[in-house]
């Protein structure tokens, strides 16, 4: 797993320099632990160069101090999708804030493109 460290926190917006040099691509999620209860989840929204990319908060920054060490997921911020989430309700990560199941088979990118038109349903 590639890890960094921040360099700079600005309200909502986060510096991370990876210690190997090599950036997370754009949209991938990162995680912070701001305390032991709480993580920070992060979203690399563009690179900076020699190993630095910027990104932005998807939670309150409170807590967060330059040196704090950033994983890399590896993949994009995604919410589950199916018929196993239909009426049911979700913060912004696709965590479950209701008491239901929290585990789902499938999972998609936040950032991903909308369906074409022909297979969009037209019922109402």
């Amino acid at each position: 797993m590639n890890k960094g460290k921040i360099i700079q926190i600005i309200g909502p917006v986060v510096d991370i320099e990876f210690v190997d040099g090599t950036p997370p691509a754009i949209y991938n999620a990162l995680y912070v632990k701001s305390t032991e209860e709480r993580r920070v989840v992060l979203e690399v929204s563009r690179h900076l160069g020699s190993g630095r990319v910027r990104a932005i908060a998807l939670s309150s920054t409170d807590g967060l101090i330059r040196g704090a060490e950033v994983e890399d997921s590896g993949v994009p911020v995604s919410v589950p999708v199916g018929k196993e989430v239909l009426g049911r309700l979700f913060n912004v990560l696709g965590e479950p804030i209701d008491t239901g199941e929290k585990k789902f088979d499938k999972r998609w990118s936040i950032h991903r493109p909308a369906p074409p038109l022909s297979e969009q349903s037209t019922k109402t």
